[in-house]
């Protein structure tokens, strides 16, 4: 089997792009921690993380050793008075001069963070939502770029029916965040069986379900849970099948990234050589030894 390209995220390290987060890293601590576990490729992470200029952000990732994998983009795509494509545009920029190649584009309702009360959908505004993905997809197509749909908590597309919606009413591809995906109801085992052929790009997660349940039945904020490290852990350590979903995505020649997302809320900075590093160190080495398992069965 074809070797996997592995990558990371630096929501890993608490790196978001939701204002008040939480005890925001700089990027060579980041950057570098990442260096230190073997990884040599990284979603490029929100605006204000790497320099502003997309010349200055590759040189950032390049002096770390690592590629620029893409971006997680937030955007509002279900109000026809709201035109998506002016932010596309500017992130597809920054891929040009980077090289990165895999959009990932959240349906947001347009409200602040995850932890938002949401609307169902008018038929209209599901009509401008596959418009809207049309459009970004081909605008990223046009590019050299694979463009996905990431089903998450706190948006548009996050229950089991939502994502069943653009599987039948849409072409976009999907990133494949197992965490999200089993948080909104979907069988993550069963959506890499049968929809391999949809996935761009996948984020792995791991899910704990006594923290999942009390976050969908109220008792704690999704933005509290993942303060406490109650809702998501290190790969492996978790209630998600990564060993199936892995397997059933090589075995149908999925050739896109792997990436190793464990969402974080610092509080404060931690000291040189703790902190986030040792969970995404069990993650990449859980991995690791999940693909050699896989790649001796062959």
């Amino acid at each position: 089997m074809a070797a996997p390209k592995i990558a990371t995220a630096p929501i890993s390290w608490g790196i978001s792009e939701v204002d008040d987060w939480g005890f925001q890293y700089p990027p060579e601590r980041v950057l570098s921690e990442m260096r230190e576990l073997g990884f040599t490729a990284s979603e490029i992470g929100p605006d204000g993380f790497l320099p502003e200029a997309p010349a200055d952000k590759a040189a950032e990732l390049a002096k770390f050793g690592l590629k620029p994998v893409g971006s997680f983009v937030p955007v509002v795509v279900h109000d026809a008075a709201i035109d998506p494509l002016p932010r596309i545009e500017r992130e597809l920029d920054t891929y040009r001069v980077t090289g990165a190649d895999t959009l990932i584009v959240a349906a947001v309702t347009g409200q602040d963070g995850y932890d938002v009360v949401r609307e169902p959908l008018t038929e209209q505004e599901w009509a401008t939502l596959f418009s809207n993905l049309d459009r970004i997809r081909d605008l990223a197509e046009s590019r050299g770029v694979s463009a996905s749909l990431h089903p998450h908590v706190g948006t548009v597309v996050e229950t089991a029916e939502e994502v069943q919606r653009v599987v039948d009413g849409s072409t976009m591809d999907f990133c494949f965040d197992t965490g999200h995906l089993m948080i909104g109801g979907v069988d993550p085992v069963e959506f890499a069986q049968r929809h391999a052929s949809r996935i761009a790009v996948t984020h792995l997660k791991d899910v704990a379900i006594e923290g999942m349940q009390r976050v969908k039945g109220g008792e704690v904020s999704y933005y509290d849970a993942i303060k406490a490290d109650s809702l998501y852990r290190p790969l492996g350590q978790g209630d998600v099948d990564l060993r199936s979903i892995v397997e059933a995505l090589v075995e149908a020649g999925y050739e896109g990234w792997f990436v190793l997302e464990q969402d974080k809320v610092l509080v404060e900075e931690p000291a040189p050589g703790e902190g986030p590093i040792d969970d995404a160190r069990a993650s990449v080495e859980y991995l690791r030894g999940l693909i050699a398992e896989l790649e001796q069965e062959a």
